[in-house]
């Protein structure tokens, strides 16, 4: 997968590329990174990227021109999705970052900046993705969440890909509680359920706790497995590749 982000602060991704298992994927050619600064694609001699709001108000607004300049540079893939980084998109959901991993070729990932950006950049975009309802300095660190959660989905990246079908948010449930050694630890027990070898009935308590912590702990999670029948999710996502 080609990854191309559009920012004005580059070197924020360069931590990406050493990352534990995400570093490596890229080392190995699973995905490749790429960063568009449309600071370099200013024209005048102050590289000048953000300019005063019509209209009045406080703050600097990103110009188009070198944010279009900057995105029609990229090279297009065929099978192609344009995400623009804003807290005014579609939350972020699990299902979006496999569906973009299975079925994108090429991810392109705009980041705001400064107080906003000019009105026109959002037609650049497939669709808008926020990762919370708060507001963030730039679109930087979203487009990194979008980054790891999309590469860690790529076939090789994780070791042991079976694990990534019992996380949490994969069917809508968080994950059940995870034990290891040893089996008493200052007077706290593993259960003794996971202890007996009988593999049915360890599914059955996991998916049981699953259950309760979401019910529990994300009851509007609860809700929306409960409306779509006790399964997956839908896996559609906002910005669809074609």
């Amino acid at each position: 997968m080609r990854i191309d982000v559009v920012t004005l602060v580059p070197e924020a991704f360069e931590p990406l590329r050493g990352l534990g298992v995400i570093g490596r994927s890229f080392a190995a050619g699973r995905a490749s990174l790429h960063t568009h600064n449309p600071r370099d694609f200013a024209t005048d001699r102050y590289r000048k990227v953000d300019d005063v709001p019509y209209g009045g108000g406080a703050g600097m607004v990103l110009k188009p021109e070198p944010v279009f300049a900057a995105f029609e540079a990229i090279p297009q893939l065929e099978r192609r999705t344009v995400l623009l980084m804003s807290p005014q998109g579609q939350p972020l959901r699990q299902a979006h970052l496999r569906h973009w991993a299975t079925s994108c070729d090429q991810l392109v990932l705009l980041c705001g900046h400064y107080e906003g950006f000019d009105e026109r950049i959002r037609s650049l975009a497939d669709a808008e993705v926020s990762i919370g309802d708060f507001v963030l300095t730039g679109g930087e660190l979203p487009a990194m969440t979008v980054i790891n959660g999309v590469v860690r989905l790529l076939p090789g990246t994780v070791g042991t890909a079976a694990s990534l079908d019992d996380e949490s948010h994969s069917a809508l449930l968080l994950e059940h509680p995870q034990y290891t050694r040893p089996a008493s630890f200052r007077g706290m027990e593993v259960p003794q359920v996971l202890r007996n070898g009988h593999h049915a009935v360890i599914a059955s308590w996991r998916h049981a706790q699953q259950l309760q912590r979401t019910r529990e702990r994300r009851p509007d999670l609860y809700q929306r497995w409960l409306e779509q029948g006790g399964g997956a999710e839908d896996a559609s996502a906002p910005g669809e590749c074609p």
